[in-house]
């Protein structure tokens, strides 16, 4: 009997892999302290969860009765393989496998950088 593990992201956050990049773009190395100081930070979007739960509806004809239905969500923005640009303050450092990762609230997210391919 083999086992999976499987990492499930709750709610409106986005698992993130952090961008390990410690070069400016005029080739000067960071050390750590500098990049802690960062306000804001960019990475991978490897998951997202399944976004915000909306209300549930109350307009049954039979409230007593048992119920067997689906949370509904309002889909994330985000999606794996966004390159996301989010607050470093609001992000939650985890390691899983032996990996460093970021959990991130969507609203903490302040752009997306998406690749489209278009025919031309």
């Amino acid at each position: 009997m083999r086992t999976k593990k499987e990492i499930i992201i709750v709610g409106p956050r986005v698992l993130v892999a952090p961008e390990t990049e410690e070069k400016t773009r005029a080739g000067l190395y960071l050390p750590p302290t500098v990049k802690e100081k960062e306000e804001v930070a960019g990475g991978l979007i490897i998951k997202t969860g399944p976004g915000y739960p909306m209300a549930e509806s109350t307009h049954e004809s039979e409230p007593w009765a048992e119920q067997n239905r689906k949370p509904v969500y309002i889909p994330l923005q985000a999606k794996e393989g966004d390159f996301a640009i989010f607050l470093k303050k609001d992000a939650v450092e985890i390691e899983y496998e032996e990996k460093k990762y970021l959990i991130v609230p969507h609203s903490s997210i302040l752009a997306l950088i998406r690749t489209v391919i278009t025919e031309e």
